[in-house]
């Protein structure tokens, strides 16, 4: 069947769908599927921000936008994303039909399912009271001291009015001139006490600013979801339903959930600290080494590897004989041309070229990012024992295309009833599947940096061949 021909049966039945609400509601006269379609376009209201939208290098990013994109391609319809600054300027959108759905990682609570058709849970968040590490940690409410500012109009002055009932002397303002983001940056400049995060957002934050340190939980897991208008039919919420029922059936929410937030559930802070440090302190003197001997590799993902491997320390050991920044073997060093592992260019060169071979065996149909954090994995444990993790997940019913699920299997390499029936045998596969989610944080945390702050270079020092 055609891609245009699946196209076509789709938007008929959505169509049907649309025909089949609108029969069971006959007193609503909007809609909303067929306006959509008809239109051509999704209208998706939402909000900048590192977890739900933004503008990066190559386009349109975050999670909110590619769960949108989805959403449009389904219908057959184009996308077009229009964010706003304010929540009070984004939920009236809905009512003015200005938007045909708000999607912005909103943790849904009582006002808001009395306010809006909730669309089908898709994550859940917790609520954190946050401060700067080194500040006094209040562990209840009573225990506050300093000003506490949060969004106007958010889930999180809600859950402080509620938090309110039991803390009569609770008090914080709230604003529409800052967004969540910001308000932790004025956490981080002193010039704030206290805001409240949502858990996703506070743990891509903590792994750029480690300071920002949890008090205590204000509102346990609440599931996020997108809101239509209250004043329109189901059609459009019931293709919604079935959109995400699809993306969980075939592994694409759970895969898209890997990508943004799978690498960073736990937090190190001493990690985070010595890493930015070395970012500032260390990696300028070898910056110009990987962008020139990255071998069209993101310079930066090989930094990251770099210092999971060696903390860039060209002169690194480990008691398996790996040495030098990018940790090579003797053997694929020699494989490589490499004369010496102790030196840095030549370090970095074999590196890169090491990398490249392994992405070059992921099969094709695996898409980024995935192919890379297969080639890493590859890059730690050997592709035969990543291949082995394909086939033992294929075999318990996973997709072997699909990291998230190849992850969950790497560590059964262990167990002899496991590894006895694979090719390539025993693997300290969970030590593969911590090496990718390093480097995942320590990637993320240095184009950050890099994007926002920049190296600087030093002049690279000459350094006389030393053998090994």
């Amino acid at each position: 069947m055609t891609s245009l021909l699946r196209g076509l049966l789709q938007r008929l039945a959505l169509i049907f769908t649309c025909a089949v609400v609108l029969a069971c509601q006959p007193q609503i006269k909007s809609n909303a599927l067929q306006q959509v379609l008809q239109q051509g376009v999704l209208k998706v209201g939402t909000r900048y921000g590192p977890t739900t939208y933004y503008q990066g290098p190559e386009g349109p990013q975050g999670f909110e936008y590619e769960l949108a994109a989805g959403f449009a391609d389904y219908l057959g319809v184009k996308l077009e994303m229009l964010p706003y600054y304010n929540l009070d300027e984004l939920y009236p959108q809905l009512d003015s039909r200005h938007v045909d759905l708000i999607a912005t990682g909103l943790t849904v609570n009582a006002d808001l399912h009395q306010r809006f058709k909730v669309g089908p849970a898709y994550n859940q968040v917790s609520q954190k009271l946050v401060f700067k590490q080194g500040r006094p940690w209040p562990r209840t409410a009573d225990e506050l001291d300093g000003e506490i500012k949060v969004v106007a109009v958010s889930s999180h002055a809600s859950s402080l009015r509620q938090l309110q009932h039991n803390f009569p002397a609770l008090q914080w303002t709230e604003t529409n001139e800052q967004d969540e983001e910001e308000l932790l940056q004025a956490v981080l400049d002193e010039d704030l006490s206290f805001t409240i995060a949502d858990s996703h957002t506070l743990a891509v934050m903590r792994w750029r600013n480690p300071e920002l340190a949890i008090a205590f939980t204000v509102e346990e897991e609440q599931p996020i979801a997108w809101l239509l208008s209250s004043h329109q039919d189901d059609s459009l919420l019931a293709a919604l339903i079935d959109y995400f029922g699809q993306l969980r059936a075939d592994g694409r929410l759970t895969a898209l959930n890997d990508k943004y937030f799978g690498h960073i559930q736990s937090f190190d802070y001493v990690d985070t600290r010595r890493f930015i440090e070395a970012v500032e302190q260390t990696l300028p003197e070898y910056r110009e080494l990987f962008r020139a001997e990255s071998n069209n590799l993101d310079w930066r993902l090989l930094a990251a590897m770099s210092y999971q491997e060696s903390h860039w320390n060209p002169k690194a050991r480990s008691h398996t004989g790996v040495r030098g920044m990018m940790m090579l073997t003797l053997d694929t060093a020699r494989d490589l041309g490499v004369k010496s592992r102790l030196d840095p260019r030549q370090s970095i060169q074999g590196g890169a070229r090491y990398f490249q071979m392994q992405l070059d065996r992921i099969p094709e149909r695996i898409a980024q990012p995935d192919r890379t954090w297969f080639a890493l994995a590859a890059y730690n444990a050997g592709w035969g024992h990543v291949e082995d993790a394909r086939i033992l997940t294929q075999r318990q019913g996973g997709n072997p295309d699909l990291w998230v699920d190849v992850k969950q299997r790497l560590p059964l390499l262990r167990q002899k009833k496991y590894y006895k029936t694979l090719k390539y045998g025993y693997a300290r596969g969970d030590e593969a599947a911590a090496y990718v989610a390093n480097i995942r944080r320590y990637y993320d945390t240095l184009v950050w940096l890099d994007e926002n702050q920049g190296i600087a270079p030093e002049q690279v020092p000459n350094q006389a061949l030393e053998q090994d």
